[in-house]
């Protein structure tokens, strides 16, 4: 959080100055340029995105330091994990839950801490508003404040945070593992409302601190609304530095002033002018024209026997306030059409106004003049001290004869005043306590033992060689500074700057420490900045009293006498995996070594993937760096996950190695074009062809086995791809029938198709079987032949009738004739049974056994496996312990 704000030069650089900031490992590179000299440029420049819209929209030229700086600040603090929590005093890692205070210090607290925080603090303010003010405990709590820690801005209680989000309050959660987002910060535009309510929102991404001034471009005039100018909306109040010549609360003189913000001063022109009752003139200034003198109206009202007794004021002085509506003394009874002069009569009622008591109303009928002031009526009170009730006047007094017991403000004696309400004087018995010099008593009273520390004896205080000295009383040597001596101190330096010591004056104790600095060098190359703490001389004995109030020495952070400590410089020391950007700022004498807790990076041996192990000491680093332990980087086990070339959908079998995979040789089949063989291939060999030479290898060389679309025949072509080429051409001969099948003629297949597109039918619709079938007309010999076919063919079917008809004797089911062939095997014997019945038996017996041998070898194998694993951890933890 103590970071050092950039100066408005540094800020248009600021870009650059932060990627040194940013610690991110080197996992976080692109791993598609690991090979190249670029991988020490790694992505971890994040004030390249979250300013990107910023700086698109304002130039670089066009940024502020008093803006950004803040923010820089803290983005540098949140990327390089160096946030600590104020409340308690730990660093704020990347994946702990925040709140951040989003009123004046925007500093960033543990989520735990701050509810913790809040919660007590809280519960202490509504107890305290319980205590001291009449409210009740639960109005308490719900009107409870809690206060930032670091700016003190008050929060009410519903404003403690439940939930962890983002800075800008989007994102519940926000992740803590992606490199290329600030930690705490959900990555996307912030879009918090500007200040000054200019009804622009913020165009950084979501990012810590303040959000920047508004840099959009506006019209604006100055204050005094004379000049208008283009200006950034977060600078668009300006000064035109002219006379503002704004027309004054008086409505004649203008405003002499330059052009400024807020009302206009009163009007100081001076002049003579009037009272409101225009009697007396005075000088004054132009704004305390309409004063008021001290001179009474005594302008006689419209009934001409009352005066005004108003004071100076301006227009009519109205009606005479004792005409019209009028009531009596008491108020009780109203009168209307009285002149002035009559006094109003009473009413005879009962007064009943409220008396000086407050408690009571006066008893009294209606009367002029004021009513009595003291109040007799009988009421029941209580004494001062609360133990005595009684009946008595109002006007009266009660008091007890109780003394009080409680102790006075000296707290030892009792204030013994009879009837005391609580507030006991304070006590004027001697106090009677021993002095600080322990040898005299306090003769004062007990609410002046301020002065204890005060007595008439007198005791010496002299320097340290007891020339010089005076007296003081018994008691307050302690807090007497020691004489001043004129003379030199005699007492030789024993510092190594004795020779550049400058001498000085008697002194009371021992002499003052060397205030050169030491200078001794270390073996890194420092020096020591601290105070000379060499042997300094012993004290000289003093001559009367030793004080008991020690001076406060301010401490050079080392005793006098002693070595000089290690080496206290503060350097940047690189982690154990030597990541770039993750330094961190450790002394100089302390050699221990760190991890950065970000991934190892490192490319891996099969020269594919990185290192996924928390940062580490390498095998490979110089011997130069002593470190407690080495560890090798992760050997990778995933498979080859590269693309082949030329590519194909095989992976590579080989795991995950460096160069290029190996030719694939898996087999692949390929049909041919019609369908009738199947090809096998090399997946190398048929990948690498182009296209015209796959649709070449592919094809069989033999005639199409592919039917032709609209007859039976096949494709007369040889193997091709896509359809057959010209199916109404085709050169097939087919036998055309007539409807009897006793003419026949050959046709060629495209004249078949023609006489069936002629009359009127599809040829794909015809059988195979009667393909060309009623193409021919039959003639006279097709009739008779006909009719002797159509007889010869009945009579064979009634021949075939009735050597099949059934006989309904010998029809037997063929579910009975089963059941008769079960029916007729043998019977089982007894004895068979028997033996299948012990079989059974054994064989469930045989299960059961094995079946609880499996389980106990089971479980006792599993208890070696874990004793086994258990000592193969402790001794991977005596092999390489801990840094």
């Amino acid at each position: 959080m103590s970071m050092t704000a950039p100066t408005q030069s540094s800020i248009p650089k600021m870009t650059s100055a932060y990627h040194y900031q940013t610690p991110l490992s080197d996992s976080d590179a692109d791993s598609d340029h690991g090979n190249t000299g670029s991988e020490l440029l790694r992505h971890s420049d994040l004030s390249d995105s979250i300013f990107k819209t910023y700086f698109e929209f304002t130039g670089q030229s066009c940024t502020n330091s008093i803006d950004l700086s803040k923010i820089q600040s803290f983005l540098t603090s949140s990327s390089s994990g160096a946030l600590s929590c104020l409340i308690c005093l730990e660093r704020i890692r990347l994946s702990d839950p925040t709140w951040s205070c989003t009123s004046l210090c925007f500093a960033v607290f543990h989520l735990v801490c701050i509810q913790s925080w809040a919660r007590q603090a809280s519960d202490l303010a509504a107890a305290r508003a319980a205590t001291r003010l009449p409210v009740t405990a639960d109005k308490a709590a719900e009107s409870s404040v809690w206060n930032c820690p670091k700016c003190r801005v008050e929060y009410s209680k519903s404003q403690i945070p439940k939930y962890y989000t983002c800075f800008c309050g989007k994102l519940e959660n926000p992740p803590s593992d992606d490199p290329w987002v600030l930690p705490h910060s959900c990555g996307e535009v912030c879009g918090r409302a500007l200040k000054h309510n200019c009804g622009h929102h913020c165009l950084l991404l979501c990012h810590p601190g303040p959000c920047p001034s508004c840099p959009k471009l506006v019209k604006a005039r100055c204050f005094c609304g004379n000049f208008e100018d283009v200006r950034r909306c977060g600078f668009k109040n300006f000064s035109c530095n002219n006379v503002c010549s704004k027309l004054l609360d008086c409505g004649i003189h203008r405003c002499s002033v330059i052009c400024h913000d807020d009302s206009c001063p009163p009007c100081r022109v001076r002049g003579v002018y009037r009272c409101r009752c225009e009697k007396k003139e005075e000088e004054r200034e132009c704004f305390d024209r309409n004063f008021r003198c001290d001179n009474p109206c005594e302008k006689v009202f419209g009934c001409g026997k009352h005066v005004c007794s108003k004071g100076c004021h301006s227009g009519e002085c109205g009606q005479c306030p004792l005409q019209g509506k009028r009531t009596c003394p008491c108020g009780k009874r109203f009168y209307e059409g009285m002149s002035c002069d009559v006094p109003v009569p009473l009413c005879g009622a009962t007064c009943e106004k409220m008396l000086s008591c407050g408690l009571h109303r006066c008893p009294e009928r209606c009367h002029r003049g004021p009513c009595i002031e003291t109040c007799r009526i009988v009421a029941i009170k209580f004494c001062r001290c609360g133990s005595l009730k009684k009946e008595v006047p109002c006007y009266q007094d009660l008091a007890c004869e109780r003394k009080c017991q409680r102790l006075r403000d000296c707290g030892r004696h009792a204030c013994k005043r009879r009837c005391c309400d609580g507030d006991c004087p304070p006590c004027w018995e001697i106090c009677g306590r021993k002095l600080r010099c322990k040898n005299h008593k306090c003769p004062f009273s007990l609410p002046q033992r301020s002065l204890c520390s005060m007595s008439h004896v007198m005791v010496t205080i002299s320097c340290a060689c007891g020339e010089t000295h005076f007296e003081v009383p018994c008691g307050t040597e302690t807090d007497q500074k020691p004489p001043r001596c004129p003379k030199p101190c005699p007492i030789t330096p024993l510092c190594r700057h004795g020779s550049n010591h400058k001498p000085h004056k008697c002194h009371y104790g021992a002499c003052p420490p060397c205030r050169l600095p030491c200078k001794y060098e270390y073996p890194c190359g420092h020096t020591c900045k601290l105070r000379c703490h060499d042997p300094r001389p012993p004290p000289n004995p003093e001559f009367t009293l030793k004080p008991k109030k020690k001076k406060l020495v301010q401490q050079t952070g080392c005793d006098p006498g002693t070595p000089c400590p290690s080496c206290p410089e503060l350097v940047w020391r690189s982690c154990i995996g030597q990541h770039i950007g993750a330094e961190r700022m450790m002394v100089c004498s302390v050699k221990s070594q760190f991890s950065c807790e970000n991934l190892c990076g490192n490319l891996l041996p099969c020269g594919n993937h990185y290192c996924t192990k928390t940062c580490h000491a390498l095998e490979s680093q110089s011997s130069s760096i002593q470190l407690k332990r080495r560890e090798p980087c992760e050997d990778c086990r995933l498979p080859c996950q590269k693309e082949r070339t030329p590519l194909c959908a095989h992976p590579c079998p080989r795991p995950c190695h460096p160069g290029e995979c190996p030719p694939c040789k898996v087999l692949i089949k390929r049909s041919c074009h019609c369908g009738s063989m199947v090809h096998v291939f090399e997946c190398i060999y048929y990948n690498s062809l182009s296209v015209e030479e796959q649709v070449a290898v592919r094809s069989c060389g033999g005639p199409c086995h592919r039917k032709l679309p609209n007859c039976t025949h096949l494709c007369p072509e040889t193997c091709h791809p896509g359809q057959c080429p010209c199916p109404d051409k085709c050169c097939k001969k087919v036998t055309v029938r007539c409807k009897c099948h006793t003419l026949k003629k050959e046709w060629l297949c495209q004249h078949v198709q023609a006489a069936y597109h002629g009359a009127g039918c599809d040829p794909r619709d015809i059988p195979k079987n009667q393909f060309g079938l009623g193409l021919l007309p039959c003639n006279s010999d097709c009739m008779s032949k006909a009719k002797a076919a159509n007889s010869e063919l009945q009579l064979r079917k009634a021949k075939v009738l009735e050597e099949k008809e059934p006989d309904a004797d010998k029809y037997v089911p063929k579910r009975r004739k089963r059941r008769e062939r079960v029916q007729e095997v043998t019977q089982i014997s007894k004895l068979q049974k028997i033996v299948s019945t012990t079989k059974r038996l054994l064989l469930f017996v045989i299960l059961l056994a094995t079946l609880v041998g499996a389980t106990y070898f089971g479980y006792k194998g599993l208890l070696l496996l874990s004793d086994w694993m258990n000592e193969v951890d402790e001794q991977r933890h005596r092999r390489y312990p801990r840094i």
